[in-house]
């Protein structure tokens, strides 16, 4: 069985907020997560969030951003940034400079990975960051 995230086309599990997502299915039958019409927007919706970290809340290190995502009272965090960092070939410290599109791509894609168990389709996240990028 897939996993909810990819059930939901939510690939890094984003929960219902205010926010009006493009992309967002008309029809929401998970009451906790937001379900999307394609994967390529799920993953639009986690560059658009991650641009937020950065931009408003100056969180530019992969450690700042999973302490922000996973945070310790719902996840082990430690652990999940372990998992990203490794994955996406990243120092959790070292200061990620600027929006660059492999950088976040690779973010996105372990992230994606760490949530649901599985590879990300990276043709998934490619589209997911050109639609960020419009």
């Amino acid at each position: 069985m897939l996993s909810r995230g990819l059930r939901n086309n939510n690939p890094l599990n984003i929960r219902h907020s205010s926010d009006r997502w493009q992309g967002k299915a008309k029809t929401q039958t998970d009451p906790a997560f937001v379900q999307f019409v394609s994967m390529a927007y799920g993953y639009r919706a986690a560059f658009v969030l991650l641009r937020t970290y950065r931009m408003k809340y100056g969180y530019n290190t992969l450690r700042a951003i999973i302490r922000r995502w996973a945070p310790p009272s719902e996840n082990n965090t430690e652990r999940y940034l372990a998992n990203v960092s490794k994955w996406s070939g990243l120092d959790p410290d070292k200061p990620i400079a600027g929006h660059d599109a492999n950088t976040y791509i690779a973010i996105v894609a372990a992230m994606s990975r760490m949530e649901n168990g599985t590879d990300a389709k990276m043709e998934d996240v490619v589209e997911g960051w050109r639609l960020a990028n419009q």
